[in-house]
């Protein structure tokens, strides 16, 4: 699918919905960006930004009144483009609003701005869980109806964008301790822990912090305290590959599969905007 000026509205390499702005049913808060957010040179780093577009949509579910109701979700897939840094003593605005909807799952989007010109953008595809079964469960009328106020798509579909490496080709496999600490309510490793992963790789590669960047998680099982998790790593050169579709087979895609034993947890997939 195609949107405006034949830009792809799905897939990978997709144009997030923009802020219906103003609108009254977009979210909107401000908080500081404080020191555990950044890295050694003051950019608001992806993990923590996941932690704020974690925040964000418990106070909106809070704010709606759904908070007893629908009070557990886990995230299938989060995309964040870093636009430009947002760095250290800025403020943020977050608007968080939905792009799209079904019985039992929908999209959020959350733009992060800074009042210094600092963008992040976000789309994240959560799953309402029922808390005896931690299955999917079905979203009220009541809920929805606030929801879809800013989308038109109200048959969203999961659809996945990646495919873990094998191990065969990795350029570099190493491990990657869990920590208690990265276990959450699920007693599964936290959705923003996913993101450190990320932000080691930066640290090795800062050349792909130069241009705006694309950073895409998709999760395919949960991590548990205890387990070996390691990282593959794979470099897909320009021209090289057209797996993560046709809009992206100009620039070179990176993957991290997240991996224990021969299970795929976890891909990421990282190339500039």
């Amino acid at each position: 699918m195609t949107g405006t000026a034949g830009k792809p509205t799905t897939g990978l390499g997709k144009t997030m919905m923009p802020v219906p702005d103003p609108h009254p049913d977009v979210f909107d808060r401000e908080w500081p960006l404080r020191v555990g957010d950044i890295d050694r040179v003051g950019r608001l780093r992806f993990d923590a930004a996941c932690r704020h577009i974690q925040d964000i949509g418990s106070d909106q579910l809070r704010e709606m009144g759904f908070e007893e109701t629908h009070p557990l979700w886990i995230v299938r897939r989060t995309m964040i483009d870093l636009i430009r840094p947002i760095e250290f003593q800025d403020m943020l605005r977050m608007r968080r609003w939905c792009s799209g909807t079904s019985n039992r799952w929908c999209e959020m989007r959350v733009r992060i701005d800074g009042r210094k010109g600092g963008l992040m953008e976000s789309e994240a595809f959560w799953i309402n869980i029922n808390r005896e079964t931690q299955g999917p469960a079905r979203i009220s009328d009541d809920f929805l109806e606030g929801l879809r106020r800013t989308t038109d798509e109200a048959r969203l579909r999961w659809k996945p964008y990646l495919k873990g490496g094998s191990r065969e080709d990795a350029v570099e496999i190493r491990e990657y301790p869990v920590r208690v600490t990265d276990i959450d309510l699920f007693d599964h490793m936290n959705n923003s822990v996913y993101w450190t992963v990320i932000e080691d790789y930066l640290f090795s590669h800062p050349e792909l912090l130069e241009k705006p960047l694309r950073v895409a998680i998709e999760h395919d099982a949960a991590v548990a305290l205890g387990e070996k998790l390691e990282i593959l790593s794979h470099v897909h050169p320009a021209g090289s590959t057209d797996k993560f579709g046709e809009d992206l087979t100009d620039r070179t895609v990176r993957t991290l599969t997240y991996a224990v034993g021969d299970e795929t947890k976890a891909v990421a997939a990282l190339f500039p905007l």
